[in-house]
């Protein structure tokens, strides 16, 4: 399988790149920022990971053409930024949350228990957050459903319900987030 993490200039991409190489995924893994690469390149690989970054998916270069052009026949996995970006593609809002979440560790909870991102895991474990804008829950469109959510009602995951795309809001590379690992490796398999 090839994989393309898009970098959208954050420094938590390359630890989702070394967990992708202890997977076994580094021979067929390819970087780049999010402005480097001509959108038709694309197509040559099977899985897509968005990676955090910062400000907002508009400002992420070719991040919301390449959802939007590759959702329907490619696996992607957006990772805060590009959670938010996949979301917004298909119709949600964002906010602007009133307290930032940098570094803090929330208890997610499963709402979807036949989802593959949570395979094997226990129905609620502690994620790691770093972010200040976040889904609107109530404007989620009906073609996504929401899979773990916090404590408040947070999208904190959601899966597309045609397509082979999911978006997580925390950061499963973060030490403060249990089963980070394992997330990644059920995505892949």
């Amino acid at each position: 399988m090839k994989i393309l993490v898009l970098d959208n200039y954050d420094s938590f991409t390359y630890n989702l790149v070394h967990l992708l190489r202890e997977l076994g995924h580094g021979a067929n893994l390819t970087v780049t920022r999010n402005d480097q690469m001509p959108l038709e390149a694309v197509a040559a690989y099977d899985a897509i990971m968005l990676s955090p970054g910062p400000g907002i998916p508009a400002e992420a270069g070719l991040m919301p053409q390449i959802i939007k052009t590759y959702a329907p026949t490619k696996r992607i996995l957006g990772v805060c930024l590009g959670h938010q970006g996949l979301a917004e593609s298909f119709g949600a809002t964002l906010y602007n949350m009133p307290a930032v979440l940098h570094g803090v560790a929330n208890e997610a909870e499963v709402t979807a228990p036949d989802e593959r991102l949570f395979a094997g895991l226990p129905p609620r474990f502690q994620v790691g957050r770093y972010h200040s804008w976040a889904v609107r829950p109530e404007t989620m469109p009906t073609e996504l459903e929401t899979t773990a959510r916090d404590a408040n009602g947070e999208v904190l995951a959601f899966r597309h319900r045609q397509f082979d795309v999911r978006g997580v809001q925390f950061h499963p590379e973060s030490i403060l987030t249990e089963h980070g690992h394992k997330m990644l490796e059920n995505w892949l398999s």
